[in-house]
């Protein structure tokens, strides 16, 4: 419930808050402050090191950025590999992922089915916890009812506040877990309380793979294919993790060097990938799609798609935000090799559907973007598609509501944020405090009856 405030007073307070919180951007050239921690180049600013994941998507030759093919590595193995030698053998893959990064090392089969073990045995939620805090306070979002969620299971812990390797390890399985129920479960809830529809629960089967749980529990006959679930576990792989500087597992991270506990740091690491420029674009593009949709008579058109791209860059059209979602990325420049693999498995279900035209006009903007970009900026920069360009559409295509497209994100990524959260335990050692400069000039402190 929002604070009430009357109209004069609101718009008073409000242009105050405008006034005293707006920085020229001169200062920021001035102090070569590097704003989003980059450097002018575009490359980030190295913040820490890590064993866990390698996103490469660039090289430094003489001082200059050079574009690269991206790859993603995890532990040291490239995903890319690591997929394609699981479609090979036919099977789930996202577990031994998670064993991989948490671990550092590839599972044996007595150490995988151990592992499958452990995370069969605590998905369950405690008892009474639906009812106690997802049921008696639903949420129309349900990446917040998640973060809520998991800060609340530190009240279910005998010893939440234990930190030895053994306990991380622990509260991290069980976590990983757990998020495939509290999704299906704040989701129900949401669907009773926010849309009026029926609110279905199905108990959870341990011998399901995490992709199964998910399928099984959102279903309402729980009924789906082999390969619905391995398009959903290849994209829970993708999701798994991405490198230490990304702005969630950075979130994490940074609350980790605190000193807090791992509920705290992994329900910021949440809040963190709710965000439109981080994991919420997966639903950002699927509203663009849908804009597209409606807005392009002719999908084949190249000279229409250009149109509006170029219309929602001036931020004429769109949401207004003059983002173009689904297009470039932080890190890689001529590819991300996670959309490289999701856009062929893609284009390979959409064969013969109604989403085939759908994901012809993404390719159209995928082309054109980069060109309407400097024609509109009259600057040179390499927008490739990224992983969120067509994970929406897969989502959509297994009948997957688009609220849980970020949810089903963040229900990957916490195996990253799990293990990035371990490494800063063991070997970080300090908080992390960057610096920030001050450009306030030193006031005289005015007695309250002499402001005016």
């Amino acid at each position: 419930m929002k604070l009430k405030v009357a109209d004069e007073t609101k718009a008073a307070l409000v242009n105050k808050i405008e006034q005293n919180n707006r920085i020229d951007p001169k200062y920021y050239t001035r102090y070569d402050v590097k704003r989003g921690l980059r450097n002018a180049d575009g490359t980030g600013v190295c913040a820490g090191i890590t064993n866990i994941c390698n996103v490469h998507g660039y090289v430094m030759n003489e001082g200059e950025k050079q574009n690269i093919e991206g790859e993603l590595y995890y532990r040291g193995y490239n995903v890319s590999e690591i997929v394609s030698a699981i479609e090979n053998e036919d099977r789930f893959g996202f577990e031994e992922v998670v064993y991989l990064l948490l671990m550092g090392t590839l599972p044996t089969k007595a150490d995988l089915r151990s592992f499958d073990y452990a995370l069969a045995t605590n998905r369950e939620l405690p008892e009474g916890f639906f009812e106690d805090m997802i049921l008696k306070a639903p949420s129309r979002n349900i990446m917040n009812k998640i973060a809520r969620s998991i800060l609340a299971l530190y009240s279910y812990d005998e010893a939440p506040e234990a930190k030895t390797p053994e306990d991380e390890l622990m509260t991290a399985i069980s976590i990983i877990a757990k998020l495939p129920v509290i999704v299906a479960s704040a989701y129900q809830a949401k669907r009773r309380f926010f849309d009026s529809q029926t609110m279905f629960m199905h108990q959870v089967r341990p011998e399901e793979s995490t992709a199964e749980t998910i399928l099984s529990l959102l279903r309402y006959d729980r009924k789906f294919t082999f390969e619905e679930a391995k398009l959903l576990d290849l994209m829970l792989m993708l999701h798994a993790e991405h490198g230490g500087g990304n702005n969630s597992a950075f979130v994490c991270r940074v609350l980790t060097s605190s000193g807090t506990d791992p509920y705290s740091a992994y329900a910021a690491a949440v809040g963190s990938l709710k965000g439109p420029l981080h994991g919420g674009a997966n639903q950002k593009i699927l509203e663009q799609l849908d804009y597209l949709k409606a807005n392009i008579r002719n999908w084949r058109d190249e000279g229409e798609v250009r149109d509006m791209i170029k219309k929602i860059l001036l931020k004429e059209a769109g949401d207004r935000s003059g983002k173009l979602y689904g297009l470039g990325h932080a890190v890689y420049t001529l590819s991300d090799p996670r959309a490289v693999i999701l856009k062929r498995e893609a284009k390979k279900l959409a064969a013969g559907t109604e989403y085939e035209e759908e994901i012809a006009l993404l390719e159209a903007v995928e082309r054109n973007a980069q060109d309407v970009f400097t024609e509109v900026t009259g600057k040179e920069k390499t927008l490739c598609a990224n992983v969120d360009m067509y994970s929406g559409m897969c989502y959509r295509m297994l009948g997957i509501p688009d609220e849980l497209c970020t949810p089903l994100f963040a229900t990957a990524r916490i195996a990253g944020w799990s293990a990035h959260r371990i490494e800063e335990r063991l070997t970080g050692g300090r908080i992390i405090r960057p610096a920030y400069k001050a450009i306030s000039k030193p006031k005289t402190y005015q007695k309250l009856e002499s402001r005016g």
